[in-house]
């Protein structure tokens, strides 16, 4: 019972945020420097999920080049600067990884 009123809860409250921003978006102004400023939210949330995978391994900070994933994650950025092509960075990312671990590891 518990956990079911909890998830009600919950859904009801995304819900209310999300109908709250949906209804208001026609009169809300939001400042230019604002707005510029949440430009750049999805990257630094997608960076702060995905970075450290890369370099936290069993709760340590490894800046190695024993850690394959730093190395890996590292050719698949300049990949992903280089040519701007998300499957062929996943491509070359997963090949270098896979490449690594069967030379080395």
């Amino acid at each position: 019972m518990t956990a079911w009123f909890l998830i009600l809860a919950i859904g009801a409250a995304t819900f209310s945020i999300r109908a709250s921003l949906i209804l208001t978006a026609g009169r809300l102004t939001i400042p230019p420097r604002l707005e510029g400023s949440l430009r750049h939210v999805p990257s630094a949330v997608l960076t702060a999920l995905i970075l450290p995978q890369f370099v936290v391994h069993e709760g340590a900070l490894v800046l190695s080049p024993d850690n394959y994933r730093l190395v890996a994650g590292i050719v698949a950025a300049f990949v992903a600067g280089w040519t701007r092509n998300m499957i062929g960075t996943i491509a070359v990312g997963m090949g270098v990884l896979w490449l690594l671990q069967y030379v080395f590891g």
